[in-house]
């Protein structure tokens, strides 16, 4: 199937005119996601490679994947031969392999709607040395070829009530307008899903896992617009909008709707039946203008610039307006929506308290299973496994298991799905850092073996992200010991206090030291932002050795993941992760009056003392450990039956130094 792919897309590169030297397949969607619709998923159609980060390239002869670091054991395991792996770090960048391996005036063809400006740019600037030339196809050549691509669904816009948003339409519109004024611009263009969702205080389920919208929206300084297939706008939808200024027009009006931005002649259609009404009252015109509203208001903002998010908003739109009168920078609602406001870090905190519930539901659970059927020592005793005399007819996978932790969470309140795949991996596995299993291949637990869960759910209240390493027989004193450089690692990163103005490239370090101390490391970042019922990766700050984290500071109240890991191939896979809210830090001194920020963790559940070798751990470290675990103990107590109780008891007893 690969194959007649691949030769069906080189018939009509071969066909286009131009001619097409290479065909880009990028992983996104029309408004640059991580995480993208079924229907979108055409990087993975092509390729086979089904990891949400990476770029499929094919030429008359070769096809080629690039992907990062979380999916090479992945990707090769998943590729035919008839691709090549392209290692990111490794290898050389997509831009500059095109630039230095394909001919000379080369025609390189992308769907326009699926790359970002920022990349579009770039490649231009890469491809001018040799004359190369990034072709907008008019069509996307994989859906020409791809029979049986899903079809749209017409899933409901829902509302999200102010007891969860925590802050209104009307008061995000305003912040919003007075960043126009400020930078001088006059309308912005909105293509990142969850920053509409957002500012409109809408979700949906367009994208699985992510509670989100297929929309866009435009904002002037009078207007505002929400792009969105009507069929799921029902008429409270409609009403709720009408109320909030805000007029719903059909999806895809957002290109012509550019256009008419882009000239000046954008107007709702309030704004018009108003204008109508204000000339037939009076008719010399004098007092009032086209948008409804005092001359001297519109005075105010004579600013003739759009903004567009260059990381964010496709090509194809950027391409209706003069690039003269555009400001490319960053959204501001990506920091507006990455700083919660106390509603929203209210709920925050109590979604982890239900989800950590949950996640010792499943140990316990787990725990015992694993006893029973296996014959393991079990998550408290150190030994190795006695094997049953009797066959096992039961028996637990990786994907068995994972649905067991979402049935507990679906039992918890505001529940409404999973944040991303659970990543429930087993022995080797585990070192795939974004293993996806599948029921028909998944392996088998092991008593004998690591097990490694990454997981997270979607609450009303809140998103949740967390892992946890378990070893349910006798682990050895290699995955001990790395186990602790982990986990000494994840509590440098937690107790850090640091001066306003830090950014999460500097902070990376603190969870790789007592990694490297062993000459060990891993290929991720280390922390990313999490939405409040949105995306569980969520920007713009981050925590990560990669260039991109030194663009914002950590300020108070972001969130942000803790999750260092080591990843040994054929063998495990360990990660911890907590999700922590930025604060304000009382220090003794204030040096430079700068001010300090440290971290409070708001994920509860316990971390296997098993698994430590406590003689490399600290006096500083120990403490910690024991307040934590007694933390959980008290906040958890609620939710835990007798025998749940007993078990989080004994998972949390304290540490001797």
């Amino acid at each position: 199937m690969a194959d007649e792919t691949l030769a069906a897309l080189r018939s009509l590169m071969a066909s286009h005119s131009p001619p097409l030297d290479a065909l880009v397949v990028p992983s996104e969607d029309y408004h640059q996601s991580e995480y993208v619709s079924a229907r979108d998923k055409r990087r993975e159609f092509v390729s086979g490679f089904s990891g949400s980060a990476g770029l499929a390239l094919v030429l008359a002869n070769e096809a080629l994947l690039w992907t990062d670091g979380r999916y090479f054991l992945q990707a090769e395991k998943q590729l035919s031969n008839q691709w090549k792996l392209m290692r990111m770090g490794e290898d050389p960048a997509v831009d500059i392999w095109m630039a230095d391996n394909l001919p000379s005036d080369a025609a390189i063809g992308v769907d326009p709607w699926c790359i970002s400006v920022d990349t579009a740019q770039k490649w231009e600037h890469a491809f001018a040395k040799k004359q190369q030339k990034l072709i907008q196809t008019t069509k996307n050549l994989v859906d020409e070829v791809w029979s049986n691509r899903p079809p749209p669904e017409a899933n409901p816009v829902l509302l999200h009530p102010l007891e969860f948003a925590g802050r209104s339409v009307e008061d995000k519109l305003k912040g919003l307008r007075e960043e126009l004024v400020r930078e001088k611009a006059r309308a912005i263009i909105l293509a990142a899903l969850d920053e509409v969702a957002w500012l409109y205080n809408v979700r949906g389920s367009d994208v699985s896992y992510n509670p989100v919208v297929h929309a866009y929206a435009i904002i002037t300084s009078t207007a505002a617009f929400f792009y969105v297939d009507k069929r799921k706008v029902s008429y409270e939808v409609t009403s709720y909008m009408e109320k909030n200024g805000i007029e719903v027009r059909d999806y895809g009006d957002v290109s012509s709707d550019a256009a008419l931005l882009a000239s000046n002649q954008l107007i709702s259609t309030s704004s018009a039946k108003e204008t109508a009404h204000d000339i037939s009252e009076n008719p010399t015109g004098s007092g009032k203008t086209g948008a409804g509203h005092d001359n001297s208001a519109v005075e105010e903002n004579k600013n003739d610039l759009i903004w567009v998010d260059p990381g964010s908003c496709c090509f194809a739109l950027y391409t209706k307006l003069n690039p003269d009168k555009v400001f490319l920078q960053s959204s501001p609602l990506a920091l507006a929506k990455a700083l919660k406001n106390p509603i929203e870090i209210e709920g925050l905190k109590n979604a982890h308290i239900r989800d950590g519930a949950a996640v010792v539901q499943y140990l316990v659970w787990l725990d015992k299973q694993m006893q029973e059927i296996y014959g393991a020592s079990g998550y408290f005793l150190d030994s190795k496994v006695h094997k049953k005399d009797h066959p096992i007819t039961a028996k637990l996978t990786e994907v068995s298991v994972s649905e067991k932790l979402e049935e507990f969470r679906a039992s918890k309140e505001h529940f409404r799905g999973l944040s991303f795949p659970t990543i429930s991996s087993v022995g080797p596995n585990g070192a795939i850092i974004h293993y996806s299993p599948e029921a028909e291949t998944c392996a088998e637990l092991d008593p004998n073996s690591m097990y490694l869960f990454d997981s997270g759910a979607q609450y009303l209240d809140g998103t949740t992200d967390i892992t946890r390493t378990v070893h349910f027989g006798k682990p050895t004193p290699h995955e001990k010991a790395c186990y602790t450089a982990v986990l000494k690692g994840h509590i440098g990163l937690g107790n850090a206090r640091f001066p306003n103005g830090t950014t999460g490239h500097i902070l990376d370090v603190l969870a790789r030291v007592p990694l490297w101390k062993d000459g060990l490391d891993y290929r991720h970042g280390t922390g990313h932002g999490i939405g409040s019922y949105l995306n569980v990766h969520e920007g713009p700050h981050q925590i990560s050795f990669r260039p991109a984290a030194r663009n914002v500071p950590l300020q108070p109240s972001m969130t942000v993941t803790d999750e260092p890991g080591y990843y040994e191939d054929g063998n495990f896979g360990i990660r911890l992760e907590n999700v922590l809210v930025v604060k304000e830090a009382d220090t003794k001194f204030n040096f430079g009056d700068r001010g300090y920020l440290s971290f409070e963790h708001i994920t509860w559940a316990p971390y296997q003392t098993k698994l430590m070798d406590v003689s490399l751990l600290v006096p500083e470290e120990i403490e910690w450990l024991n307040t934590y675990h007694s933390r959980c103990r008290e906040i958890l107590a609620p939710f835990m039956n007798n025998s749940e109780m007993e078990w989080l008891k004994k998972a949390t007893e304290p540490i001797a130094a």
